[in-house]
């Protein structure tokens, strides 16, 4: 069985990106519910090193919309500035899944050879095939910053199962 670079990119990004959504909505119930103030839950992070719950999820997306513009040839979208509020988190993971269903599904299945490089935020370039970029970056950078958003909201409270981070299949 063959498996395609579309299906092992952007099928895997959307159905998670969607989930964190979720997680999001289970987080702003889980505040309302308790009378608190949801930027509470937005500024937590579990180590003082780590990114807090809204860096986690603009750096999940951040991913995955690289990841899937560099293996269409595409530049990433612009996607909205991350902020520490839901509704505006929600938005940048609307805006990514958006982003992420318009990209051309030939270009990213021929990406596997084609040569690629992902640009850091300090501007250093690491070079990659489209198959490596996918497999030992892309999709371990998204997955960690997912499940870190995940075990944040569960640290703060939220009450989350495993079935809220895998979605409903």
């Amino acid at each position: 069985m063959t498996i395609s670079m579309h299906e092992a990119s952007v099928g895997v990004f959307l159905p998670y990106l969607r989930n964190l959504s979720g997680l999001l909505d289970k987080a702003a119930a889980h505040a309302e519910e308790r009378g608190l103030n949801s930027k509470n839950l937005l500024i937590m992070r579990l180590a003082p090193t780590m990114y807090d719950l809204a860096q986690q999820v603009g750096e999940a997306c951040r991913h995955a919309v690289v990841g899937s513009a560099l293996l269409a040839g595409r530049e990433p979208a612009g996607l909205p500035a991350l902020t520490h509020d839901i509704a505006g988190l929600q938005a940048h993971i609307a805006a990514s899944i958006a982003f992420m269903e318009d990209l051309p599904r030939a270009e990213i299945d021929e990406a596997a050879k084609r040569n690629v490089a992902f640009r850091l935020k300090s501007g250093t370039e690491l070079p990659f095939t489209g198959c490596s970029l996918l497999l030992t970056f892309s999709l371990p950078q998204f997955f960690f910053h997912v499940t870190t958003a995940y075990d944040i909201l569960r640290h703060g409270g939220v009450d989350l199962v495993k079935k809220d981070f895998l979605g409903r299949r």
